[in-house]
């Protein structure tokens, strides 16, 4: 088998590569750097073949995918930085690589026959209530342009072809780029006390974990919608905090705050990210461990 990986300089394309690697699989990664700018961990990423790919060039898109010839493509790429996506001027480039640039890969999957699975998130719904969201809620409603952005790139996979999995994730954390938890412990480095939103409600997701379960659905024809984070319950962000700096043997202390009191961010954030995620079980997948395991694992993983 082989998988075409875009967005493999971020951090669940690169630990998708490095699995694809381990089971012995054929991959072929892509990215929009001119050749690969990730974490140098892994002759896994490093040794295997690289394409330099504007996912928003659709010609381009077409030929590289043509040549590539794939069984499957994990489309990882798209535009996250989410209180950015709010400027003005950014706007439309937003638009082009999570909707015009998914459409683009959808496409190019249609003609050669191949399956795609696409990275979407728990931004495409509204954020409101306590209920966790099934996959295959429709009841969208987003609330800032990365989220109605990525609901786009949703609908243009789903509108385009029928061997597809839509898997929406959140508070992604893995080696390879910027996160909520390298975030807190360079802070916890010059502050002894930290402001931590409370009343947002979710789990965390370790691309480690995920990419294990990707390439099961590459392996499988379960297609559809999943949600699919660490299991271990859902917490908000301070209680993520808190345990971060517990294992991390860090004495900063968190102080829990609402969003309105926190302020600061362009873009609205949704309080309910509870996605439910049975349905991985249900089709004959295997949960992601614990989030707290997860991250005793990352801590590791960095050197903490």
């Amino acid at each position: 088998m082989k998988i075409f990986v875009t967005g493999v300089g971020g951090q669940l394309g690169h630990d998708v590569m490095n699995e694809l690697a381990k089971r012995g699989y054929a991959g072929v990664g892509s990215d929009l750097a001119p050749c690969y700018s990730g974490v140098q961990d892994s002759t896994a990423v490093c040794s295997m073949p690289y394409v330099s790919l504007d996912i928003t060039d659709g010609d381009t898109v077409k030929q590289v995918l043509s040549d590539v010839n794939p069984d499957v493509v994990i489309h990882c790429a798209a535009w996250t930085a989410v209180d950015l996506a709010e400027d003005a001027d950014k706007i439309e480039k937003v638009r082009l690589i999570n909707a015009g640039g998914t459409q683009n890969i959808a496409s190019s999957c249609k003609q050669l026959g191949c399956k795609m699975i696409y990275i979407s998130t728990d931004y495409v719904f509204n954020g409101q209530g306590e209920t966790p969201w099934h996959p295959d809620c429709k009841d969208y409603q987003p609330l800032n342009v990365y989220g109605q952005t990525k609901l786009e790139g949703e609908l243009a996979v789903a509108n385009t072809l029928e061997k597809y999995f839509i898997v929406r994730i959140a508070w992604v954390f893995g080696l390879n780029g910027k996160n909520f938890i390298k975030t807190m412990l360079n802070l916890s480095n010059n502050h002894d006390t930290l402001r931590v939103v409370c009343d947002q409600i979710g789990t965390p997701t370790y691309t480690l974990d995920l990419s294990r379960l990707l390439i099961d659905m590459a392996e499988s024809e379960q297609y559809g919608y999943y949600h699919a984070t660490n299991e271990g319950g859902y917490i908000s962000w301070y209680d993520f905090a808190v345990e971060i700096f517990r294992q991390a043997g860090c004495s900063t202390k968190v102080t829990p705050v609402t969003t309105a009191e926190y302020g600061l961010s362009k873009a609205a954030r949704p309080f309910n990210s509870r996605l439910d995620k049975t349905k991985l079980a249900q089709k004959g997948f295997t949960p992601l461990p614990d989030w707290q395991d997860a991250l005793a694992r990352y801590l590791k993983e960095i050197e903490v």
